[in-house]
């Protein structure tokens, strides 16, 4: 999926010249704005949103994690897999199932 997906973004921005804008603190900074799109479709409801806008504002947000990634020159698949692996020995089923604490609040 994140290889398919990798390679259309790359074509798309090689063929717009725009790989030259993304710094990782340009980067950075859109993901943060993109969230924040993302955000305001839940800005007065928690239930009633529009998902069609919802789905294109995550894709935005993805799409740029996918071009940090990029300019990091990172593997997407390999950082969300040990993110993954490090959130499981923080967070173990037996201590944290059905509970939304924070694990500093449980150890």
């Amino acid at each position: 999926m994140w290889n398919k997906a990798q390679q259309a973004i790359r074509q798309f921005n090689d063929e717009r010249d725009w790989h030259q804008y993304h710094t990782p603190a340009n980067v950075a900074k859109s993901i943060a704005i993109e969230a924040g799109e993302l955000l305001e479709c839940f800005q007065w409801s928690d239930t009633q949103y529009d998902k069609e806008h919802v789905c294109q504002e995550l894709a935005d947000v993805v799409n740029y994690c996918i071009v940090m990634a990029d300019a990091l020159d990172v593997d997407l698949e390999t950082i969300v897999l040990e993110k993954l692996q490090q959130n499981i020995e923080k967070y173990p089923v037996e201590k944290v199932k059905g509970s939304s604490k924070k694990y500093t609040e449980y150890q």
